[in-house]
């Protein structure tokens, strides 16, 4: 079975996305730029004893992606403890909404946003009583 093991985020400038993640989600970074041969910084989602994925920021290897136009790869998401708390955090940090909070009914809150480096990423606030 092909399990998600690792996810990159295209950046252009790697100081304002550190930042941008790192004030958003608490993320923390290491800068494995020497053994990558570009700007590359390996990306601490969480404790290694909760489910969830590592991965990195990556110098953006060609033009970022235009506002509005199709998404063009994989969109990831993070699970979030309180959905508004962390949409407030994305708009202080630079980010916009690119869909609003929705309701998927009995499950979870929903959205997508876009990063100071023009990506979309999802977040999610499980909630049984999203209606």
């Amino acid at each position: 079975m092909g399990r998600l093991v690792h996810f990159e985020i295209h950046v252009n400038d790697m100081e304002q996305a550190t930042k941008f993640y790192g004030d958003v989600f608490g993320w923390s970074f290491q800068d494995y730029s020497e053994y990558a041969g570009m700007p590359y910084f390996g990306v601490v989602t969480g404790d290694e004893s909760e489910p969830g994925i590592n991965g990195a920021l990556m110098q953006r290897q060609s033009a970022p992606p235009e506002r509005g136009q199709a998404l063009n790869g994989f969109a990831c998401t993070m699970s979030v403890e309180n959905y508004d708390l962390t949409e407030a955090k994305i708009i202080e940090n630079g980010g916009k909404v690119a869909m609003a909070k929705y309701a998927l009914p009995g499950m979870a809150w929903q959205g997508y946003y876009i990063d100071t480096e023009g990506n979309i990423f999802g977040i999610h606030e499980p909630d049984v009583n999203a209606k």
